[in-house]
């Protein structure tokens, strides 16, 4: 019996409890993109999952539920942040900021992953596979996901030819070869091994 997003650690959480999750750790483009979310207990749209496990369409739909009805920031860590102070860092960073965006101070955060990143301003949990285990952290992940897809999708426009419309910056054998014909772009992570190389 396959299990789904409950509500069980936010009831045990300090209240109000956001959940964080963040998209783009992997791409070797575009920014890290982090989301807080705070769900109305009373009004939680249906169906919230581990934003992978849905399709497009279905994360278009609870992206539209899920800003109508509950409390909501979104933040980034930039190329130039991730190549300056790593992945990691820029991730705990677009997280940092997505908490402190929130219109409504958090008592508690429920964190997707094995870390929790320094210096937030509430108190927090670490929950591994945590997008499939909390419904915040669920709606988190579907808010970061279709906002960093919207971005690639829209930087495409600016830099066509290597499919981040369908690829979101990841290594594709498309973005390789645009790397091959096109060269780097702005929005590349020279910090990350296969554009290190090519600058080298």
């Amino acid at each position: 019996m396959k299990s789904t997003p409950n509500f069980e650690f936010e009831t045990a959480a300090l209240q109000p409890v956001c959940g964080v999750d963040e998209v783009g750790r992997g791409p070797w483009a575009g920014p890290v993109t982090a989301a807080a979310v705070i769900l109305d207990p009373y009004n939680i749209p249906a169906g919230l999952n581990d934003s992978k496990k849905l399709t497009k369409a279905r994360r278009e739909a609870l992206f539209i539920e899920i800003m109508a009805t509950a409390t909501i920031s979104i933040a980034s860590a930039s190329v130039q942040e991730i190549d300056q102070i790593n992945i990691l860092q820029a991730t705990f960073l677009a997280m940092r900021r997505a908490i402190e965006g929130l219109g409504i101070k958090p008592q508690f955060a429920l964190i997707d992953g094995n870390k929790i990143p320094p210096n937030l301003p509430c108190k927090a949990q670490a929950i591994v596979k945590g997008d499939a285990r909390s419904l915040s952290i669920s709606a988190a992940s579907i808010v970061a996901k279709v906002t960093r897809d919207r971005l690639m999708c829209d930087l495409s426009a600016t830099f066509p030819g290597y499919g981040w419309e369908t690829n979101a910056g990841y290594g594709t054998k498309a973005h390789q070869e645009g790397l091959a014909t096109l060269g780097i772009t702005p929005h590349h992570r020279v910090s990350f091994k296969p554009i290190h190389k090519m600058l080298c």
